[in-house]
């Protein structure tokens, strides 16, 4: 089996998105239950004005 087939990232700058960014991503997970995370990888970056934050999931279907 591959390690992952797939990869969705979740990112925002703005802080009224990032509040609502953990709903966004739960809301994915729900809906692609067949979906099994293989890693994850959270990013944070920032310059003089803004913060950025990412989550990278890597997945593949689950086996059956």
């Amino acid at each position: 089996m591959p390690s992952f087939t797939g990869v969705k990232v979740f990112s925002t700058t703005l802080a009224r998105d990032r509040e609502a960014l953990s709903e966004r991503i739960t809301q994915w997970l729900r809906e692609n239950a067949q979906l099994e995370i293989v890693d994850k990888v959270v990013t944070q970056s920032s310059d003089k004005e803004f913060h950025c934050l990412s989550f990278t999931f890597f997945y593949r279907e689950r086996a059956r």
